[in-house]
């Protein structure tokens, strides 16, 4: 299991500019190792060498590299670059500007020997620059050639805030999500809805609500051969501050929910686990994996399939 980068501004030693570069991993979720130091701490700090300390960009494994796609605009302006590992020590810098324009928030799959990128925003009060919210659809094989999508028929309206992936009976998955304010949109809208697609192009919208509340910032994932939805934070409405990347205007969530064709949802009672945001969440060994959150807790949990069912 892998950890890369993140956000953490009350550790200013850990995290001096917000977020950082540092990547981790482990084989068994109780002992780590840093594999890579934060690089990202001021102005000595070489872009062309080494990619920005970030969150919520878009990550992937991909033809047996680990891949950063995107950026935040935590730092004041969009990271428009792409880079790969396959080690987590040593990594390339594919592209330094995408060709999607400056964006935040995407969801990121890797599906048919492709990386794909979707939906998203800008963010003004963050990073300057126009106000858009996105559900165009970008896929490329190797990082650097990117085909936008023509997409027929209907599909999600603009949208983002969802991480980890969800690649299920060879398709894509899009499980909710929303979009953050903005000065022209100070209200969030947080959608609950299944689509599904098999080539990005034709989508299918398998349910209008899903049974669980909608949310933002939560995670999806693949596991037991079931879609599985965990935590996230509902927000109240309150526009967020542009010193305060993570307002609190809501409430987290510590629910579970799974389903194994994305019309019929049951929930997991009683997660251990406290509630949270921004996750990470991994299949590994046979285990679903909580491991941290916004609230900035270092515990690690898995779930793991009973013997005999």
């Amino acid at each position: 299991m892998w950890l890369l980068g993140g956000w953490n501004p009350p550790d200013k030693i850990s995290f001096p500019l917000k977020c950082n570069n540092e990547v981790w991993n482990s084989a068994n979720g109780k002992n780590w190792t840093r594999v890579k130091p934060n690089t990202f701490k001021g102005v000595d700090f070489d872009p062309m060498t080494d990619w920005q300390g970030r969150h919520t960009a878009g990550y992937a494994v991909h033809r047996d590299k680990m891949w950063i796609i995107g950026c935040d605009p935590i730092q004041g302006h969009y990271q428009n670059d792409i880079w790969n590992s396959s080690d987590g020590k040593n990594w390339q810098c594919v592209t330094r500007q995408v060709p999607w324009g400056p964006r935040a928030l995407h969801y990121t799959v890797a599906f048919k020997d492709k990386l794909w990128v979707m939906g998203g925003q800008t963010m003004p009060q963050f990073a300057p620059e126009q106000e858009r919210f996105y559900n165009d659809i970008w896929n490329s094989p190797d990082g650097v050639h990117w085909e936008p999508m023509s997409i027929h028929g209907p599909h999600w309206s603009p949208r983002g805030m969802i991480g980890g992936s969800a690649v299920f009976k060879d398709r894509i998955w899009l499980l909710g999500g929303g979009t953050y304010d903005t000065p022209q949109n100070p209200k969030r809208s947080l959608y609950n809805e299944v689509w599904s697609t098999s080539d990005g192009c034709h989508w299918e919208k398998h349910l209008e609500q899903a049974p669980r509340q909608g949310r933002q910032y939560h995670d999806v994932a693949v596991f037991d051969d079931k879609l599985w939805v965990m935590e996230g934070y509902y927000h109240s409405g309150k526009a967020a501050r542009s010193e305060d990347w993570h307002s609190h205007a809501g409430k987290n969530h510590n629910d579970v929910w799974y389903s194994s064709d994305g019309v019929h949802w049951e929930e997991l009672p009683d997660a251990p686990w406290a509630p949270r945001h921004a996750a990470s969440v991994f299949v590994y060994k046979n285990a679903l994996w909580m491991v941290t959150g916004n609230n900035l807790e270092s515990d690690v949990w898995k779930l793991e399939k009973k013997k005999g069912t």
